[in-house]
């Protein structure tokens, strides 16, 4: 009994055409966000375990209240309010650039892509000023019931182990596990949007060479654009814990 032809389309996966509906290339991706999603998931948990088995917490509207060029002023999240929505925004322009690698728009898709690295650029901008005011800038810190500014250290500070003022110890001791937690999982996720920036400058560099153009597709655009899409939602998450409750 002579054999039916089964289409190529039906076939089990052997290169060509995927069971999932989507490239080798992007399911791939799909994977590495899965498991680096469960890593980042593993570290939350870890923070939020740490986080409700302390009495004591710092008040995040005191820790992050500080603004560039707006001296003592106190202005509760707004400045990484301002870098959310810096993140958010270069995820929209990633939107648009794959859109426009769908319609083989190589000028579309390289204007999108050079917003979306200024984008990374100013986040992690952002974040470098961030980090750099928690560890030597001015805090308020409270002392005999009212909140005293103080200029601070790394080894003295109002989100470590000590507050120390005038070589006395003052205030409300934050535990060290807050600065821990706060510097090793925004740095992680600091080290994303940086590796999300190289390779989308990469990107951008292969746009520019014709390379996807010559390919017929962009594929690859879309893939960078499934890694920095999953990074700006990461951050969702870390806004929620570190900035918000």
């Amino acid at each position: 009994m002579a054999q039916t032809a089964v289409p190529q389309e039906y076939k089990w996966w052997s290169g060509g055409k995927s069971p999932f509906n989507v490239s080798y290339g992007k399911l791939m991706m799909w994977y590495f966000l899965m498991s680096d999603a469960f890593t980042f998931g593993a570290f939350l948990i870890s923070y939020g375990t740490i986080r409700f088995s302390q009495e004591y917490w710092p008040n995040p509207n005191h820790v992050f209240n500080a603004f560039p060029g707006a001296g003592h002023a106190d202005l509760p999240l707004a400045f990484v309010s301002l870098m959310t929505f810096i993140l958010i925004i270069s995820s929209v322009t990633m939107v648009l650039a794959v859109h426009a690698g769908h319609n083989m728009d190589k000028k579309g898709v390289q204007k999108y892509m050079l917003w979306t690295i200024l984008g990374g650029i100013a986040f992690l901008s952002c974040q470098a000023w961030e980090w750099t005011h928690l560890l030597t800038g001015y805090h308020e810190v409270l002392i005999d019931g009212k909140l005293t500014t103080l200029n601070t250290t790394v080894s003295h500070n109002p989100w470590g182990a000590h507050v120390e003022y005038n070589g006395q110890h003052v205030g409300t001791p934050g535990p060290v596990a807050f600065g821990g937690y706060f510097f090793g999982i925004t740095g992680f996720h600091g080290f994303h949007v940086f590796s999300g920036v190289v390779i989308n400058i990469i990107m951008y560099i292969m746009t520019t060479k014709d390379v996807f153009h010559n390919r017929g597709h962009y594929e690859m655009i879309e893939k960078a654009g499934l890694y920095w899409h999953f990074v700006d939602l990461v951050w969702v998450f870390v806004f929620l814990c570190f900035y918000l409750i």
